[in-house]
């Protein structure tokens, strides 16, 4: 504690300073304080917000006080740059609410002009110092004038210093005594991508359809171009691609991991390098570089960016083996060790060793990221980054920043809570999540309050698939599981994803108990006829396309820090509201968790939740989903039908 008050537990503040704080353009990120000063006097407070490149300009937001009894402060800043902004919270005493509570408490108690002589003067000097620091004297003056007026009645002379001219010149210019600054904090400032959007993974070599005698072809950066409409058809707005580089040939896995590949077996894209380059290269199957950079511009066309994996690691066959042996790990009998997560192995890839010579392999990981940056990535999901030092991610990415302050980083660390909140307070954007596990209703209750708590660091981007997961829910549940899992993640989290497949329903595991995919595409080409499947009906793009519809056209779903569950007497059903400060938006969720059965329940306190000024306690509401009309009071009878709609998602017409 430093100054003449107290100002302690500020926020949004990550291990006490030691990284920056997150928000987006346009965010309303609260600032909050507790301030207290010795004795009765009254206390103000406020936040001094600026951009680091504007020393001279700063913007000062007024505190309210959210609760007597713990002395709480908060008020709202809202960015309007990318970049480091750096704010603090002072506090000074208010001489002129304390004048204010003094008279009138005197006055209800009776008191007198006589006994007040010494308080209306007090009053008159503050009008008077008022006057000099607000540039419009007249109303202060006139009022410390009528105080002094000793052949007026008491009410007369207290009249104008209580009139709302002057609280608005007060408010407007607060007179400060003992100005006490705080610590100055750091936020980091993203584009709003950072923390809202939807994701679609596609692997562009399982784009090329088949011959003649339906045998799988490779495709390449020209045929994944043409799924594209289809993928933006359904509201996605980045495209990520797993590794576009050439694979090796030295222990290439086969299909469905096994350690033997035959001659047409391409191997798994995450094991980078191969004689035709390493990570600055492109797959020579896939194309070109020249095609990559259309594919990029058509992504871009289409309303999309494309996200590029950072796969870190090496094939036995990458450049960097034979160059840079000291970049990996040798073991004691001279051969370099591979990859292992027992009893899983993977002696296709080659970890590299961050240790050995961090002076010449991280400036040249940080010159393959900005490689790709300058050919049109700006978003990059990281694989693995939970085997990297800490250290190393916060030496990549700020200085990424520093030449591409927009680009943005997914980190793909299904670990412990403490490594993926340690790489998000690290400098990376977005995390995956363990959603993916969570199932019941109280498991997802609790996720979700734990993300949204930790909205100032640790943006959520719920998948509900990736090539290595398909949960058993998934496994088990029918299409009504893959539309309730969709809805579930399109609605708790501003950001979310899928990948390709989940939309046709694939759902069979390698092998009972097992999470990895039949006939991975990790390890196979995976051609999908997406048009075959939207005519015979078999497809959760309808579905999908409207949850990114009704998320687009909602700010209240695309913002985390603010969710509030409903109480619902059935387990079945998940009940929550969403609600945007910037817009007033708001909108209710009910989602089923049961992908067989009709499940009904009665939610109680919607009403009250969505609008406080909602006459009679009764609420017309808009299924965002059917279009119909229905008026809700506080006890809802709510009923989902996972055959119609596995989710209600509404927003309010009017009060009624």
């Amino acid at each position: 504690m430093t100054g003449r008050f107290a100002i302690t537990d500020v926020g949004p503040v990550v291990d006490g300073g030691s990284y920056p704080a997150k928000a987006v353009v346009g965010e309303h990120v609260p600032v909050t304080a507790t301030v207290w000063r010795e004795g009765h006097d009254a206390v103000a407070a406020g936040v001094v917000w600026r951009h680091v490149d504007t020393q001279d300009t700063v913007t000062r937001v007024p505190m309210a006080r959210t609760d007597q009894g713990l002395d709480r402060w908060e008020a709202t800043v809202v960015p309007d740059r990318e970049g480091m902004w750096l704010y603090h919270v002072e506090a000074w005493g208010d001489p002129w609410a304390t004048w204010l509570h003094t008279v009138r408490a005197k006055t209800v108690a009776g008191w007198q002009a006589e006994r007040l002589a010494a308080d209306l003067e007090t009053g008159a000097r503050l009008l008077e110092r008022l006057a000099a620091e607000c540039g419009e004297p007249q109303t202060p003056l006139l009022a410390a004038a009528r105080l002094r007026r000793d052949d007026l009645e008491l009410p007369r002379r207290l009249g104008p210093a209580l009139a709302e001219e002057i609280s608005a010149l007060i408010a407007r210019h607060p007179l400060r005594d003992l100005l006490t600054p705080g610590t100055v904090h750091h936020v980091w400032v993203d584009r709003a991508r950072a923390l809202h959007g939807a994701w679609y993974e596609m692997f562009p070599r399982s784009t090329g359809g088949t011959n003649s005698t339906g045998s799988p072809v490779h495709g390449t950066f020209a045929t994944a171009a043409k799924d594209l409409p289809r993928i933006a058809g359904m509201g996605f707005d980045v495209v990520y691609l797993p590794p576009v580089h050439p694979i090796g040939s030295t222990h290439r896995k086969g299909p469905n991991n096994s350690l033997h590949a035959g001659p047409g077996d391409v191997g798994s894209p995450w094991a980078v390098g191969s004689a035709d380059g390493g990570h600055d290269a492109i797959h020579p199957a896939l194309g070109t570089l020249e095609d990559f950079d259309a594919f990029v511009a058509a992504a871009r066309d289409l309303g999309m960016e494309v996200a590029l994996d950072l796969a870190f690691q090496c094939s036995p066959d990458h450049p960097w083996v034979t160059s840079h042996p000291e970049w990996f790990t040798t073991r004691p009998d001279g051969s370099i060790a591979y990859a292992e997560n027992p009893p899983k192995s993977y002696e296709d890839i080659y970890p590299l060793n961050f240790d050995n010579d961090p002076d010449g392999l991280w400036p040249e990981l940080l010159r393959i990221t900005l490689f790709w940056a300058a050919h049109g990535v700006r978003v990059f999901r990281v694989d693995n980054p939970h085997t990297k030092p800490p250290a190393f991610w916060d030496y990549l990415i700020w200085r990424v920043k520093d030449t591409c302050p927009d680009a943005l980083f997914l980190a793909e660390a299904f670990t412990r809570p403490a490594v993926l909140q340690g790489l998000a307070k690290a400098g990376f954007t977005q995390s995956y999540t363990y959603f993916t596990w969570r199932t019941s209703k109280q498991e997802l209750t609790s996720y979700a309050r734990e993300l949204a708590a930790g909205a100032d660091f640790l943006r959520p981007n719920l998948f509900v698939n990736t090539p290595d997961i398909l949960q058993q829910s998934l496994q088990l549940g029918g299409p009504a599981m893959f539309a309730l899992r969709a809805a579930l993640a399109a609605t708790l989290s501003p950001a979310w994803g899928v990948y390709s497949g989940y939309e046709l329903y694939e759902h069979r595991p390698v092998r009972q108990g097992s999470e990895e995919y039949l006939d991975s595409e990790k390890y196979q080409l995976r051609p999908r006829d997406h048009a075959a499947a939207a005519r015979q009906g078999r497809t959760l793009a309808p579905w999908i396309t409207r949850l990114n519809e009704i998320r687009r056209a909602h700010p209240a779903l695309q913002q985390l820090r603010r969710i509030y569950f409903l109480d619902v007497d059935n387990d079945g059903l998940l009940a929550y509201v969403k609600t945007d400060p910037a817009t007033a938006d708001t909108v209710l969720c009910v989602v089923t968790l049961n992908p067989h059965d009709a499940e009904k329940g009665t939610v109680r306190g919607a009403v009250s939740a969505l609008a406080a000024s909602a006459t009679d306690g009764r609420l017309a509401l808009r299924d965002e989903i059917g279009g119909e009309v229905t008026e809700w009071s506080d006890d809802h009878e709510a009923v989902v039908e996972p055959t119609r709609a596995t989710a209600q998602i509404w927003s309010v017409v009017s009060h009624g």
